[in-house]
């Protein structure tokens, strides 16, 4: 129970190097040997796109992982609440699976969200 404490602790400072480490990475993947005049082109539209599959990659990246916390924790303490009270399971089901489907329905906007950034931005 403890590990899983620090672990949920630690998960933000993970995400927050990952993030980073994508960041600081992509100027290190620029090609430098084409012409001035057409790097810039390329250069532009490469970043563009990149900086575009980056923001979308850590869009559906963080709502995917929150909502998998979330989902867990959900899950948990259900199970935990029917094991304290049986009597009163079907209660407690109906209000996991409507929350389950919330925090789904806030995974799919996200996937849709970096969808629109991807095609339309």
């Amino acid at each position: 129970m403890k590990t899983m404490k620090s672990l949920m602790k630690m998960l933000p400072v993970l995400l927050l190097a990952v993030v980073l480490l994508l960041a600081l990475a992509a100027p290190a993947l620029a090609d430098g040997e084409a012409t001035e005049a057409a790097a810039e082109t390329v250069e532009t539209t490469d970043s563009a796109s990149g900086a575009k599959a980056i923001a979308a990659a850590v869009a559906i990246g963080l709502a995917a992982a929150a909502g998998a916390i979330g989902m867990g924790l959900a899950i948990a303490k259900s199970a935990e609440g029917i094991s304290r009270q049986p009597e009163a399971s079907g209660q407690i089901r109906t209000s996991l699976m409507l929350g389950l489907v919330f925090i789904e329905t806030a995974i799919i906007y996200a996937l849709i969200v970096a969808i629109l950034i991807i095609f339309v931005l």
